[in-house]
């Protein structure tokens, strides 16, 4: 996708764009922002003030996740803020607002969780969209995704319609360990540090096994060559296991290709139900960035049912063969 073809949607997440949505909105953010989801990603990046000043100067800033004046933790992007209120409706808790109502425990993940999470463009507008109203685990969302009509893109080889996942480590963090036991993202990717008398984040953002001392130790009294084997070993489980899956659904795709040589459309709709499910399970776990880590039994359910799926749209395109 060219930067022309991008929608201004994208700049939700790839640019410090507050100022952009006041200004566009003529103060109200709200309004901004789905009037700048509109636009192209080009023209919303060019867009000046009246002063003639570009409105969007830095990638990702201090006040993207900090109040200026506090510097407290806080939640900027329109569309965490409207998909973390349906959720927590879903949960039975009124109007939340994370900026109002969170732990600051919870402001540590909500501030990553504003751009490293599943989402779609809605409607004319190409508003972001969180699809969280039914909840964050993968079958919730592609409820949602059927509740709404979603189509993402059309498989050139099977005419299936298909949803396409885009990174969803908050979701995926949900549902691990570190996230029932209160542990935040910013405890291992930006872990404590002494400057000074001062008990600060380290804002070098990377991979804990990069600073598996600060990141992991805290909690776990193991040695540093123990930990890096325990992720290693649940990493390479997953990818063993993310393979089979691709192989499943590899083998269900030529499988159902078999009505490029006569097979009736309605013939194939039980395989390519089948075919749906399972590439959009696949994708939601390959788009998700910790190979694993952040919730492996998660994981491994998740694509276990791949296979299944795979499997029986397999099966159901070979029957179909054989009725012919």
């Amino acid at each position: 996708m060219t930067e022309k073809q991008q929608p201004g949607a994208c700049i939700q997440c790839h640019a410090s764009n507050l100022a952009l949505y006041r200004f566009a909105g003529k103060g109200d953010v709200q309004k901004g922002f789905e009037q700048v989801s509109g636009m192209s990603y080009r023209d919303a990046r060019e867009m000046k003030d009246d002063k003639g000043q570009p409105l969007v100067q830095h990638p990702i800033a201090c006040v993207d996740c900090h109040d200026p004046k506090t510097m407290a933790v806080r939640v900027t992007r329109p569309g965490f803020i409207a998909g973390i209120k349906a959720l927590k409706a879903k949960q039975g808790i009124a109007d939340f607002d994370p900026n109002r109502d969170a732990t600051r425990q919870e402001m540590r993940s909500f501030a990553c969780g504003q751009c490293h999470v599943e989402y779609y463009i809605e409607g004319p507008g190409k508003v972001v969209t969180y699809p969280w109203a039914n909840g964050l685990k993968v079958e919730e969302i592609e409820a949602y995704y059927e509740r709404e009509g979603l189509t993402d893109w059309v498989h050139a080889e099977t005419g299936t319609k298909m949803l396409k996942a885009q990174h969803p480590e908050f979701e995926v963090w949900s549902q691990g360990v570190h996230a029932r036991a209160g542990v935040a993202c910013a405890d291992c990717h930006m872990p404590y540090e002494r400057v000074g008398a001062l008990k600060v984040s380290d804002h070098w953002v990377r991979s804990p096994l990069l600073n598996l001392n600060r990141a992991c130790q805290t909690c776990h009294a193991v040695s540093e060559k123990e930990l890096e084997a325990r992720v290693l070993s649940i990493q390479d489980r997953h990818h063993a296991l993310l393979q089979r899956a691709a192989k499943a659904t590899t083998d269900m795709l030529d499988a159902i290709a078999a009505k490029k040589e006569g097979a009736s459309e309605p013939a194939l709709q039980a395989a390519a139900a089948q075919h749906r499910k399972a590439q959009w399970r696949l994708d939601f776990v390959a788009a998700e960035n910790s190979m694993g880590f952040h919730a492996p039994q998660e994981f491994a359910r998740i694509l276990g049912e791949v296979i299944d799926h795979a499997r029986q749209g397999q099966l159901e395109a070979e029957r179909t063969l054989r009725k012919r």
